[in-house]
């Protein structure tokens, strides 16, 4: 499987390691959540068929993380973003 990063191109998929639910990235406040909130973030997952948000590191290459948008019944990569990217366009990063 080829993910095609952002900035380097076109990588082969064993320079990642699959990181889990995109969905991560949105991490309840330690201060202001509740009890539910961090046991549904920790707890809860989707297992889709078809289109899913997954993290991946690029853990033998630029060390970036890659928000990566894959069909999961054909594993075609429909998209890739930087998940500083992500994080910022959804309000979670500064």
């Amino acid at each position: 499987m080829i993910i095609h990063h952002p900035i380097l191109g076109p990588r082969d998929a064993q320079e990642f390691i699959y990181m889990g639910d995109a969905s991560l990235i949105g991490r309840p406040d330690g201060l202001t959540a509740t009890m539910e909130e961090f046991h549904n973030y920790t707890y809860l997952r989707d297992n889709p068929a078809g289109a899913h948000r997954e993290l991946w590191y690029h853990e033998q290459g630029d060390r970036s993380w890659l928000v990566v948008t894959r069909n999961t019944v054909t594993h075609e990569i429909l998209q890739v973003e930087l998940a500083r990217d992500v994080a910022r366009a959804e309000g979670r990063s500064k």
